[in-house]
């Protein structure tokens, strides 16, 4: 026969001390974990921007026409005095109006990005407001040059954008420092 007079469970100490190894180990894992948030944000804005020149030089190919990636803020226009961080448009230049770079009647709106994660910054080297991809997937060398992306870390990342129109990940030694 059991004395049923006996409750099982935890005593109070036992619960405190769970509860302070629970909170060391919170306090180690937090900073980490940040860092691996950031780390994910910075990657997935490096590889928006890649998918964007990559899709930008596919379609110049494909309807073998040029067609242009531009910076803007409003989503349908190209803004020069835009950031690149607030955002970029994908369109063709299908209709020869002679001005390239511009969204004109009959050219078409491939993408919009509406901009970067928060405190993520992004700069193209050579201050350019657009890329220009031609039938032939390559850009003006004028448009060749490096993005670079930078969050509160002040560690730069970035994409280099070759003449020859191919996108490749470049590291923070390849790249000016952060503000």
């Amino acid at each position: 026969m059991t004395d049923s007079s006996k409750m099982a469970g935890f005593t109070i100490i036992e619960l405190m001390i769970t509860l302070v190894v629970a909170a060391i180990l919170l306090s180690v894992a937090a900073p980490s974990f940040k860092a691996i948030i950031q780390d994910n944000r910075l990657t997935t804005d490096i590889n928006t921007l890649a998918a964007s020149l990559n899709l930008t030089r596919s379609e110049a190919i494909t309807r073998g026409i040029p067609a242009t990636l531009c910076k803007s803020n409003n989503t349908t226009s190209c803004v020069a005095t835009a950031n690149w961080h607030d955002g970029w448009i994908v369109f063709d230049e299908s209709n020869d109006s002679g001005t390239i770079g511009t969204i004109d009647a009959g050219e078409s709106i491939i993408r919009v990005v509406n901009g970067l994660s928060v405190d993520t910054t992004l700069e193209f080297e050579v201050g350019n407001n657009d890329i220009v991809y031609n039938p032939t997937g390559f850009t003006d060398s004028a448009d060749a040059g490096k993005f670079k992306f930078c969050d509160d870390r002040n560690i730069p990342r970035g994409l280099d954008v070759s003449a020859s129109g191919r996108v490749r990940t470049v590291t923070a030694a390849d790249l000016p420092n952060c503000p």
